[in-house]
């Protein structure tokens, strides 16, 4: 199963920094969208999961079918630092 990985970032922001060089560390391919470039996409994220702090994430489970599963993680709601978070992923791309 394809699976995509998108986290959402904001320049300057130094989990954001630690989230990615870990997941580079663990080569885990990603998408990196900063908050700033793609505000709808993010404001769409921040509406469903109520979280509007970064660095969030969301997984796509078989992203070229019609009717993906998409999985969405906030921090203080899904995760409580980074290692946790990067964990979250490591267990969907180790499945």
């Amino acid at each position: 199963m394809d699976k995509l990985l998108v986290v959402f970032t904001m320049k300057g922001c130094p989990y954001c920094d630690e989230m990615k060089e870990k997941l580079n560390e663990a080569g885990v391919d990603f998408i990196d969208r900063d908050i700033d470039e793609h505000e709808d996409e993010y404001n769409l994220f921040v509406e469903v999961t109520e979280n509007d702090y970064v660095p969030s994430f969301m997984i796509v489970e078989s992203p070229d079918d019609d009717s993906p599963k998409t999985h969405l993680f906030a921090p203080d709601r899904d995760y409580m630092g980074i290692d946790e978070g990067v964990n979250i992923i490591r267990e969907h791309f180790d499945r």
